[in-house]
């Protein structure tokens, strides 16, 4: 006889020990398995799974526990509100990412022209797309595999002022303006203790690490930023908590102005601003 509904539950969070949300983990595999809603945890508790939905369910339930993340066996991950498709050559979208978004919108900025630097699975130049409907946004990653993702969530979220392509930071961008550029870039040591712990581990070390102590990509980007800013634009990147205030003082060097930091959910400073205005 196979397992019921809350059964399944129960023995997911005993075999999901090193999990640090293995309740939640194993509500989204069981539901995933069953395609359902979360209602009907509540609702029919003791229906029993098929013999194929408990195998699946199990099968998924073993991968979780050798810490591949949840988002890679479900294929899909949420992000503001959106819903993405997510694989292993990207990274997977979070929460603390969605800081950036919040605050955009917070300034008095209304960017026509957006640009978000090794998109992904698209979330951010995506979820700019659909708070600033009249802005045309392009999102660039150097994997193509990277940019067929971002146009599939694209069609999925049914978003039309968004565009993705092929390019190596601004490579292919040519001459082309923005009064907002973004991006979540490779901040991580090579040598940081963290690549070998939690999910980290199973998505792209090309995503994750860079060199210069974790900042090669950062500065990259803001020296290359200010050539392709209308005048008064604004980047905005996100970093590890501790990188701020070097991040900061590399854009005032550059000439950036009004330079700071914000936070996210855990109230760490983990992205900072700057506005560039040509000198001629």
């Amino acid at each position: 006889m196979t397992l019921a509904i809350q059964q399944a539950l129960t023995f997911a969070c005993e075999q999901l020990t090193d999990s640090d949300t293995p309740a939640l983990d194993a509500e989204y595999i069981l539901l995933f398995c069953l395609k359902a809603s979360r209602n009907i945890l509540f609702t029919d508790p003791e229906q029993r799974l098929t013999l194929e939905q408990e195998r699946h369910f199990k099968g998924l339930l073993e991968r979780r526990g050798q810490g591949e993340p949840v988002a890679y066996l479900l294929g899909t991950q949420g992000f503001w509100d959106l819903n993405l498709l997510v694989a292993p050559h990207t990274l997977i979208p979070r929460g603390d990412t969605e800081s950036l978004i919040d605050w955009v919108l917070a300034q008095d900025l209304q960017p026509q022209h957006i640009l978000d630097l090794g998109t992904g699975t698209g979330a951010l130049a995506l979820a700019l797309a659909s708070e600033f409907p009249a802005a045309h946004v392009i999102g660039v990653d150097r994997i193509t595999e990277a940019v067929k993702l971002a146009t599939d969530n694209k069609q999925r979220n049914h978003i039309s002022n968004a565009h993705f392509l092929q390019s190596d930071w601004f490579a292919a961008l040519g001459n082309q303006k923005f009064d907002l550029i973004v991006s979540n870039p490779p901040y991580i040591d090579e040598d940081d203790v963290h690549l070998q712990q939690g999910d980290v581990r199973f998505e792209p070390s090309s995503a994750l690490v860079a060199q210069q102590d974790g900042f090669a990509d950062l500065f990259h980007i803001g020296e290359l930023a200010r050539d392709y800013l209308t005048p008064g634009g604004c980047l905005l990147m996100e970093h590890g908590w501790q990188q701020a205030s070097r991040v900061q003082q590399h854009l005032r060097q550059l000439g950036f102005t009004g330079v700071a930091s914000g936070v996210d959910l855990g109230n760490r400073e983990r992205f900072t601003f700057g506005f560039f205005e040509p000198t001629s």
